[in-house]
């Protein structure tokens, strides 16, 4: 099994088309994450670097997740790109749910810079290749803060090599039109396009994509029958079995591909994509996400068809 690469924007780094999210080791105590043990997590961290993922996602906001990553994978930190993120708060208590979390953001400098060398202090590394804006702050927030400042003085320290942001709509635009930003982090998949423009936007200005819910959070899997709807920041409502059945889906998929594979392998297919960061506190289940990434994009003939068709079924909705 060979993971593909493709490169991260401008950056000059090839990534594995499959990334990790470990948003999943954050441990029951951070946001009612699922439980797992220390053990393995250690188990998990060193398998997927050894399915050939190079591509790490983290964030301070995450509970344990960084310090897990740092017990278990600094032995073999030149192995992956490793990324988190900023303006977090420096401890996430247990009792806060996402809203909370969020509303606790600070994108001041110090803020920035506490979180940022307490990030590698939890790594065990010298130095984050990637340090991401979190929660998309407006472009007028960052600015009177001096956020971009900061991170610019971070980088000549040694400390961070490339600037992202995890961005969404309504700012995302904004983010875009800076042009200091050298990779992207957008939420998209096949039932969730609202995005789907800033990609390809983003992408033609030279920034890396890292798509986060590129499988739709799970919704199609047999064993989910659509009990978890893909995540929407942006109004739309629409539940994703309605999305599905209104673009007929079900009627091109070939007889030997599972909807999970079909909607990671449409998200992979996107031209402006680097890497889809896929999470899972299960080492089974990212080998067989794994698996899938192998096989590739959507062959092209499926790829235009299923578009056409969610274009057409969007519009009667």
């Amino acid at each position: 099994m060979t993971i593909p690469t493709r490169a991260l924007g401008r950056t000059g780094v090839e990534v594995s088309i499959l990334g990790y999210g470990a948003m999943e080791l954050r441990g029951p105590d951070t946001m009612a994450g699922p439980a797992i043990t220390d053990e393995d997590a250690g188990v998990l961290l060193n398998g997927l670097l050894d399915a050939g993922i190079n591509l790490i996602d983290t964030s301070i906001d995450y509970g344990r997740s960084e310090e897990l990553i740092g017990r278990y994978l600094s032995s073999r930190r030149d192995e992956f790109f490793l990324a988190s993120k900023c303006g977090c708060p420096l401890t996430v208590e247990p009792e806060w749910d996402p809203p909370t979390t969020a509303a606790a953001h600070d994108f001041a400098p110090a803020r920035i810079r506490q979180g940022v060398e307490q990030s590698l202090r939890r790594l065990k590394t010298d130095h984050l290749d990637l340090v991401q804006v979190h929660m998309s702050p407006t472009r007028a927030r960052m600015e009177a803060d001096g956020t971009i400042e900061e991170l610019e003085n971070l980088r000549a320290d040694g400390k961070v090599r490339f600037i992202g942001m995890s961005g969404i709509l309504p700012n995302l635009p904004d983010h875009i039109a800076m042009g200091v930003f050298d990779v992207f982090q957008i939420p998209y998949s096949a039932l969730q396009d609202e995005h789907e423009r800033y990609v390809a936007q983003a992408s033609h200005a030279g920034a890396g994509i890292l798509i986060r819910g590129g499988a739709a959070r799970g919704t199609a899997s047999e064993d989910k029958n659509w009990s978890v709807e893909p995540l929407s920041l942006t109004g739309t409502k629409t539940p994703a079995r309605d999305l599905w059945q209104a673009a007929g889906l079900d009627e091109i998929l070939p007889d030997d591909m599972s909807r999970h594979e079909f909607l990671l392998r449409f998200t992979l297919s996107h031209p402006g994509l680097s890497s889809a960061i896929v999470g899972t506190s299960k080492l089974a289940h990212f080998r067989s996400n794994a698996e899938i990434a192998a096989r590739g994009p959507l062959p092209a003939e499926l790829y235009e068809e299923a578009k056409r068709r969610l274009a057409a079924g969007s519009t009667t909705n």
